[in-house]
C-alpha cells in the first residue's frame, strides 16, 4: 500500500512532463513546424522516417514531440527568431537557410553533426560547444570571425560571401572539403590539415596562403587575390590548380605527379617551372610576361595556352601528346613543333616568324597563325585542317588546293598579297581575303562555298558562277571590270560598293534588278549571255528531229528536219526553243517536271512523234534524250523563196544579196528562180550559181531535185550607178527587186512562190542594223501574213567575236512570235523565246573575226503580222547585238507601214498634170510653180521602180518609150512631201 502511494506522484510527474507546451513566440517558426507531415521533408524521428511533429494535433508543439526528432528543415520561412528550438535536443541535422535570422546559438543542440544557415543576416554565432559537427555551411551571412578550432570531425566547411576576416581552424583534422570565397580575408593557415582534398579559398584578399602538409588535397583554388608567392611543394595528390589574378612572379610546381591542371593567367610571372609534372594535361598562363618556361617531361600535357606573354623561344618538342597549342601575342621566333604528332589546335598569331613548318602535324585542324613574318607557307600535307588564319603576313602568292575538310580560310590585311589560288577544296564554305593588295583571285572547284568577303582588293575579274550555295558577297572597292554572278541562286547579301571600273556583269534573269540596285555604279553592262546555260544546277534535255519520207521510219540515215520550234513549260513558266539546221536542240532546265511539246509550221503536211513528252528532274538522269519522227501526212508540193540584203546598196559601188529557196514540204520538185530588177540603174556582176539565162530586167536560175526542208542559197553580186551616170543613182532612192520560183502549179501555198524587196540606198552605213525587206511601205495584202527580217552585225573590234547574242522584243501588239521562223543565218545559231516577247538569237564559240573581209554576219527570219492590222498602222523595232562582254550595239529603230501604193502626201493633180495618158513615147509633165520637183520615179504593178528620175527639178518630161505595154505608177518627190497618179504605157 505504500509502495503504491510512493508510486502515485511520479506518474504524476512524468505526465506534467510529457504534456509541456513548448514556447514559440515566432509565428513562422511555429508555422514551419507544423507544417511536418510524414509527405514531406520538414521533420525526421530518431529512425529517420517523416512524421508529423504534432502529433496529437493540438496546434502546439510539446517537449515529448520535439524529443522525437532527429532532422529538421525549416528554410525559407522568414523566420527571425529560433526561441523555442532548443527543445530539440535529438537533432542532428538541422537546415535554417533562407530565413531573416540576425543571430544563431545552437550550442545547447549537443548532438548535432550538420548545420546549415547559410543565405541569412547572421552576425553573431554560438557553436563552439558543437564538437561532434561534421559539416557546416554558414555562406551568404555577414559574419566576420569565426573559430572553428579542435572541431577534430568536421569534414565540411562552406563560409563564403561573408565578412570575415579571420578564419581559424586549427586541429581540424577531418577537415575535407572548404569554401570561404568572397570574403576579406588577408592571411590563412591550413597546414597539417591532413585530410584536406579540395579548398576553394579564390576571390578573397589573400596575401599569405599556408597549405604545406595538406598531403591529401586535390584540388586548390586560390585565384583572384593577393598572392605573390605560392608553395606547393610536396603537395603529391594535388590535381588541379587554380591561381589566375594574384601577383606571383615565379611559379615552381615541378615534381607534383598528381597535377593535371594549372590555371595561373593573369600574374605577374616571369618564370614556370612545371618540370616533371607527368600527369598535367592542361597549362594556361596567358597574359604573364613569362620569358623563362620549363616543361620538361611533361609527356601527357594536351592542351597549353600561353598567349600574350614575352616568350622569344618555344620548344614543345617533348610535350608529344598536346592537342592544342596557343601561343599567340608573344615575342617568339623560333618554334620547334617536332614530335607533335597528335597536334589539332596550333595558334601561333602575333608573334615574330618567318618560317613555320607544319608539315608533320598531320592531324591539325585548326591553324592560327597571323600577324607573323612568314611569307610561305606549305599547306599540303595538313589534310586534316578545318580552319586557316594567316592574315597580316607578307605572303606574295598563297595556293591552297587538296584539302578536302578545309571549312573556313583567313588571309585578311595581307598587304603583299597579290595572289590568291584556292582550288579543290569541297567543305570550304567562307573565304575572308578583304584589305589586302589581292589582283587575281583564282576560285576552282569550291562546292560549299557560302561567304566571301574580299573588299578592299585590286581583283578585275571575278568568276563565281560555279558557287551554287554562295550567300554572302562582299566585293566592295574592287576595280573589277567583270563579273559573274551567274550561278541560278539570288544572294541574301550583295555589298559592291565603288566598283567604278565594271564593265560587265553576267548574272541570273531574275537576279538583274537587285544587283543593279546593289553596284549603283556607273555605266556597266549586265546580261546573262556569259554562259548560256542557267547559272547553278541544271539538267539537260536534247534529241534531234528526222522525216520519215518512206514510212519506214526515222533511222540516223534520214532527213533532218531544221528549226523546229518547241514550247517547254514547268506549269508556271513557259518558253521556246528552236533547233539548229542541223535538227538538234538543246534544253537547259532546273529541277521539277517539265513538259516538252514541237510545234510544225504547217501541221496539215506533217505529224509529230511522240506529240509531247514529260520529263521530271532529278528523277530521271540528265542528259535526257528525247528523238522525234516527222511523218507525211500524204504527199504535198510547198517551197517558198525570200531575198536578203548582204551588203547595202550605195551608188557607184557593188552590193550583195542572197536568194535563199526552201522546199517546206515532201515532194521533190525542180524549177526556176527568177530575179525582175531595174537593170537600167543595176549591173549584174556575178552570182554562185551562176545564171542560167539573162534576159532586160530579169536573171534565171535552174534548180533540181530540191529535196524535202532542203534549203538553197543564190549569193549576188549587182553594181548600182553612179550618182553621174544616166540614169542616176543617189542615196534615198529605191530599189525594187521580185524574187519568184517555180513551179507554181500545184504549189499548196503560192503566196510565198514570189518575194518583193524594197531596199533604200545609202551613203555611208551602220554595219550593224535591222531591216524589214518588204520596206517602209507595206502592201495591205500581208496584213496577217509574213514579214521578214535581216539583222546584220559585224565585229569592228581587234580581237575574234567569240560569243554573239542579237536580242530582239518583239511587238505582241502587232506580231504572232508563235510565227517567228529563222530563215537565213551566216553562222551556226540556236533560237530562244523567254518572257512572252523576248528572242534571243545565239552564236555560240562561232569566233567571228575581225578583219573586213571576214568580219559580218547576219540573222533572217519572218514572222506573221497580227491580221487585227490595218491598213495605216506602223510597226517599229529595233534589236540588241551583244558581242561577247561589250555594251550592246542597238540598231537603227526599222518602221514599216501598211499602205496602198501609190497613196500620195498630197493630191497629185493639184500640182502636176501628166499628158498624154495613155502614152507611147514621151510623158509631159507640167507643175504648178508652188512645188518643186525633187526626184521622179515609175513603178510597174510589181513596185519595181522601172525609171528613176534622182535630180529632177528641171525634167519635165521623161521617155517611157523601151516600157512594156500595162499600168504603171509615177510617183514625184517635191519640197512638200510625196504625191503619185496612174498612167497606161501603150
Amino acid at each position: 500500500m505504500i509502495k503504491n502511494y510512493l508510486l502515485l506522484p511520479l506518474i504524476l510527474l512524468f505526465s506534467s512532463v510529457n504534456a509541456q507546451v513548448i514556447n514559440i513566440p515566432d509565428t513562422k517558426l511555429k508555422e514551419a513546424l507544423l507544417r511536418s507531415d510524414p509527405y514531406n521533408a520538414v521533420a525526421k524521428d530518431l529512425s529517420g522516417n517523416s512524421i508529423k511533429i504534432d502529433k496529437n494535433n493540438n496546434g502546439s508543439i510539446e517537449v515529448s514531440e520535439a524529443l522525437n526528432i532527429s532532422y529538421l528543415d525549416i528554410s525559407n520561412s522568414q523566420i527571425t527568431s529560433l526561441q523555442g528550438i532548443s527543445n530539440f535536443t535529438n537533432l542532428v541535422t538541422f537546415n535554417c537557410q533562407g530565413n531573416l535570422l540576425t543571430s544563431l546559438d545552437l550550442n545547447s543542440l549537443k548532438k548535432l553533426k550538420t548545420i546549415s544557415c547559410s543565405s541569412n543576416t547572421i552576425t553573431t554565432l554560438a557553436i563552439n560547444e558543437l564538437i561532434g559537427l561534421e559539416s557546416f555551411n554558414c555562406s551568404y551571412n555577414r559574419l566576420q570571425i569565426l573559430n572553428l578550432d579542435g572541431f577534430t570531425k568536421l569534414n565540411t566547411l562552406s563560409c563564403s560571401s561573408n565578412a570575415l576576416t579571420k578564419l581559424s581552424v586549427a586541429n581540424c583534422e577531418s577537415l575535407v572539403n572548404v569554401d570561404f570565397i568572397y570574403n576579406p580575408i588577408a592571411e590563412m593557415n591550413f597546414s597539417n590539415c591532413k585530410a584536406l582534398t579540395s579548398l576553394y579559398c579564390n576571390d578573397l584578399q589573400l596575401e599569405k596562403l599556408n597549405v604545406s602538409g595538406c598531403l591529401s588535397l586535390t584540388l586548390l583554388n586560390c585565384s583572384t587575390n593577393k598572392l605573390t608567392n605560392l608553395n606547393l611543394a610536396g603537395l603529391n595528390k594535388l590535381q588541379n590548380l587554380y591561381c589566375a589574378n594574384n601577383q606571383i612572379k615565379n611559379l615552381d610546381v615541378s615534381n607534383l605527379p598528381a597535377l593535371q591542371l594549372i590555371d595561373c593567367h593573369y600574374n605577374e610571372m616571369e618564370s614556370l617551372t612545371a618540370a616533371n609534372c607527368i600527369n598535367l594535361k592542361q597549362l594556361n598562363f596567358i597574359i604573364n610576361p613569362v620569358k623563362t618556361l620549363n616543361l620538361s617531361g611533361c609527356k601527357s600535357l594536351t592542351s597549353f595556352t600561353g598567349s600574350n606573354g614575352k616568350i622569344t623561344d618555344l620548344n614543345m618538342s617533348n610535350c608529344t601528346a598536346l592537342t592544342n597549342l596557343d601561343c599567340g601575342n608573344n615575342d617568339i621566333s623560333v618554334i620547334n613543333l617536332n614530335g607533335l604528332d597528335n597536334l589539332l589546335t596550333l595558334s601561333c598569331y602575333n608573334n615574330n616568324l618567318s618560317n613555320l613548318d607544319i608539315s608533320n602535324l598531320l592531324k591539325l585542324e585548326t591553324l592560327a597563325c597571323a600577324g607573323n613574318n612568314l611569307t610561305s607557307l606549305d599547306f599540303s600535307k595538313s589534310l586534316n585542317l578545318k580552319a586557316v588564319d594567316v592574315d597580316g603576313n607578307y605572303f606574295t602568292s598563297l595556293e591552297i588546293k587538296n584539302l578536302p575538310k578545309l571549312e573556313t580560310f583567313d588571309c585578311t590585311y595581307s598587304t603583299q598579297l597579290t595572289k590568291l589560288e584556292l582550288s579543290n577544296l569541297p567543305k570550304l564554305s567562307n573565304l575572308y581575303c578583304y584589305k589586302s593588295k589581292i589582283e587575281k583571285l583564282i576560285l576552282d572547284n569550291l562546292p560549299d562555298l557560302f561567304g566571301l568577303y574580299c573588299e578592299d582588293n585590286k581583283i578585275r575579274e571575278l568568276d563565281l558562277s560555279q558557287y551554287l550555295k554562295l550567300d554572302r558577297i562582299y566585293i566592295s572597292n574592287n576595280p573589277i571590270e567583270f563579273l559573274n554572278l551567274k550561278n541560278g541562286k539570288k544572294a541574301s547579301e550583295l555589298r559592291a560598293m565603288n566598283l567604278s571600273s565594271v564593265k560587265y556583269v553576267c548574272i541570273d534573269d531574275f537576279e538583274i534588278d537587285f544587283v543593279k540596285y546593289e553596284l549603283n555604279s556607273a555605266k556597266y553592262e549586265i546580261n546573262t549571255y556569259c554562259s548560256f546555260t542557267p547559272g547553278g544546277k541544271f539538267y539537260t534535255i536534247k534529241g534531234n528531229q528526222k522525216i520519215d519520207l518512206d514510212n519506214q521510219g526515222c533511222a540516223k540515215s534520214n532527213v533532218v528536219y531544221p528549226n523546229l520550234n518547241f514550247s517547254i513549260s514547268d506549269g508556271t513558266n513557259t518558253g521556246n526553243i528552236i533547233s539548229d539546221i542541223s535538227g538538234n536542240y538543246t534544253i537547259a532546265v532546273g529541277e521539277g517536271i517539265h513538259t516538252v511539246k514541237p510545234i510544225i509550221e504547217n501541221s496539215n503536211y506533217f505529224s509529230v512523234s511522240p506529240e509531247s513528252f514529260t520529263v521530271n528532274f532529278p528523277v530521271e538522269a540528265s542528259p535526257f534524250t528525247q528523238n522525234f519522227c516527222i511523218t507525211p501526212k500524204g504527199e504535198h508540193q510547198d517551197i517558198e523563196i525570200s531575198m536578203l540584203s548582204i551588203l547595202p546598196a550605195r551608188p557607184g559601188f557593188d552590193a550583195t544579196y542572197k536568194i535563199v529557196y526552201k522546199n517546206k514540204a515532201n515532194k521533190t520538185v525542180s524549177g526556176d528562180v527568177t530575179l525582175d530588177f531595174n537593170d537600167a540603174i543595176l549591173d549584174y556582176v556575178s552570182s554562185k550559181p551562176e545564171i542560167a539565162s539573162q534576159a532586160s530586167n530579169k536573171l534565171v536560175w535552174h534548180y533540181a531535185d530540191l529535196k524535202a526542208f532542203e534549203t538553197r542559197e543564190i549569193e549576188l553580186t549587182l553594181n548600182l550607178n553612179s550618182p553621174t551616170e544616166t540614169p542616176a543613182v543617189n542615196m534615198g532612192d529605191f530599189l525594187s527587186f521580185n524574187a519568184v520560183i517555180t513551179p507554181s502549179l500545184g504549189d499548196e501555198n503560192q503566196a510565198d512562190n514570189s518575194f518583193a524587196m524594197r531596199q533604200t540606198v545609202v551613203g555611208s552605213f551602220d554595219p550593224n542594223d535591222k531591216t524589214c525587206l518588204e520596206g517602209d511601205v507595206i502592201k495591205p495584202e500581208l496584213i496577217g501574213e509574213y514579214v521578214h527580217y535581216l539583222i546584220r552585225f559585224e565585229n569592228t573590234g581587234t580581237y575574234l567575236a567569240e560569243n554573239i547574242v542579237v536580242k530582239d522584243m518583239i511587238d505582241l501588239s502587232k506580231f504572232d512570235i508563235a510565227t517567228l521562223v529563222p530563215t537565213s543565218s551566216s553562222h551556226n545559231y540556236t533560237t530562244k523565246i523567254s518572257n512572252g516577247n523576248k528572242v534571243e538569237f545565239i552564236f555560240e564559240k562561232i569566233n567571228l573575226p575581225f578583219d573586213d573581209a571576214n568580219n559580218d554576219g547576219y540573222i533572217a527570219f519572218k514572222i506573221k503580222t497580227l491580221p487585227t492590222l490595218k491598213v495605216g498602222d506602223t510597226f517599229t523595232n529595233d534589236a540588241s547585238i551583244y558581242f561577247d562582254y561589250n555594251f550592246p550595239i542597238v540598231t537603227n529603230k526599222t518602221a514599216s507601214t501598211f499602205k496602198i501604193l501609190g497613196t500620195s502626201d498630197f493630191e497629185f493633180s493639184k500640182y502636176f498634170n501628166i499628158y498624154p495618158n495613155p502614152v507611147k513615147d514621151v510623158l509631159n509633165i507640167n507643175s504648178n510653180t508652188s512645188v518643186e520637183k525633187k526626184s521622179i520615179y515609175i513603178y510597174d504593178v510589181l513596185g519595181q521602180i522601172v525609171i528613176a528620175v534622182p535630180n529632177a527639178e528641171n525634167n519635165s518630161n521623161i521617155d517611157v518609150s523601151k516600157l512594156s505595154k500595162g499600168n504603171y505608177i509615177i510617183k514625184i518627190k517635191t519640197n512638200s512631201g510625196f504625191t503619185a497618179t496612174k498612167f497606161i504605157k501603150n
